[in-house]
């Protein structure tokens, strides 16, 4: 397994008999340094809106908090919630709010009116909606545009009808139009220079609606664009604000594809095995329920095994063949990245906190719950 860092043993917990698996181990020294090359890339702290999806937990919130990072983005209650909680500021909910989510919304900014909250819309019925309970709670509330520049999965496209949902905000009572919210996350091409040339061409829109509106009133237009593929391309633009998130523990899936991004390996899935069932075979206890599971194998990365096929991957049970299984042992333990850390931190209620290849203490997935309070 390829990393950044010198220490071929960086993840190894020398008291890993004392920690049941499986387990997933998290750095904090890898965390905050990969925070310290966020801010880097962006040239300013209060470019930064990092998500929170990724990791779901208080002190990874706090932490960038001590680096002078103050807005964040998520996309559920929830979220939100435990960012507020830990000292956030500035809180974008970036999946539009339907149904009870409208009125759980609400009952954030009122329980945390020091924190400024918004959220996305692409939708003239949802808007309406906000004003409406806007009104009736008495409470200002700031929206942003979600555009569709190619992913197809939320938001309007960047023409005349996303300015004139950028309008009706304006015109409405209790409303803000704080600006355009740009996902590209569709974009995830090897090579920077061709990551690059497909996000620039896929803004021009965006810049040219953003223009639009701006001219007539000299209305600000706030742009908060892309997630970590695009970062180091949205950090190179004027006046965009960034919003990676898987940086911050980074996985297998994305360092083997974005060699350009230099971060650090954050988290670490560790098992054992259970069973040597068959001849060159052997049996983890790394089922669906402790590894993020929706892509095709190899789901994993294990340190020190090249290359290995999967034969059985099931709820508690992870089947494997390799070359050299015969030397391992039942009760042997395996460490591994996983190719999607943001799912599989969510089928954890904790991680277990490494430092100087010690393992001790813990740390909550708090806002992987539905619901905390809210």
């Amino acid at each position: 397994m390829k990393d950044t860092k010198s220490d071929i043993n960086w993840y190894e917990a020398e008291n890993i008999h004392e920690v049941p698996s499986p387990a997933l181990l998290v750095y904090p020294d890898r965390i905050e340094s990969n925070i310290r090359k966020m801010i880097e890339i962006s040239g300013d702290v209060n470019r930064l809106r990092p998500h929170v999806k990724t990791h779901k937990m208080p002190e990874i919130i706090r932490l960038q908090i001590k680096h002078g990072i103050t807005k964040f983005k998520c996309c559920t209650i929830p979220e939100a919630e435990m960012c507020a909680k830990n000292g956030a500021a500035d809180i974008l909910l970036a999946l539009q709010p339907v149904g009870p989510n409208i009125d759980r919304f609400f009952s954030l900014k009122h329980i945390f009116p020091e924190v400024k909250f918004s959220c996305i819309t692409d939708n003239e019925s949802v808007i309406r909606q906000f004003a409406d309970r806007a009104v009736k709670h008495g409470t200002e509330t700031h929206l942003w545009i979600d555009i569709n520049n190619g992913m197809n999965r939320t938001g309007i496209a960047p023409d005349d009808n996303a300015a004139k949902l950028f309008e009706l905000i304006f015109m409405l009572p209790m409303l803000k139009a704080e600006g355009l919210h740009v996902y590209d996350g569709h974009i995830r091409d090897k090579d920077f220079s061709v990551r690059k040339k497909k996000s620039d061409e896929g803004f021009e829109a965006v810049y040219k609606l953003a223009e639009k509106l701006r001219s007539p009133a000299n209305h600000e237009i706030k742009i908060v664009a892309g997630g970590s593929p695009t970062f180091r391309v949205h950090a190179m633009r004027d006046g965009v604000d960034c919003s990676p998130g898987t940086v911050l523990l980074w996985d297998y899936g994305y360092s083997s594809s974005l060699p350009d991004m230099n971060f650090l390996h954050a988290a670490v899935l560790m098992t054992r095995i259970v069973s040597k069932p068959a001849e060159g075979l052997i049996t983890v206890d790394l089922g669906h329920k402790a590894i993020g599971s929706e892509m095709p194998h190899p789901r994993i990365a294990f340190m020190r095994i090249d290359e290995y096929t999967v034969s059985n991957h099931s709820e508690e049970h992870l089947v494997i063949k390799f070359k050299g299984s015969e030397k391992m042992n039942v009760g042997d333990v395996l460490y591994g990245i996983p190719w999607h850390i943001c799912p599989t931190v969510d089928r954890h209620d904790f991680v277990t906190i490494v430092t100087n290849n010690h393992a001790g203490g813990q740390w909550a997935v708090e806002a992987r719950k539905r619901f905390i309070t809210i």
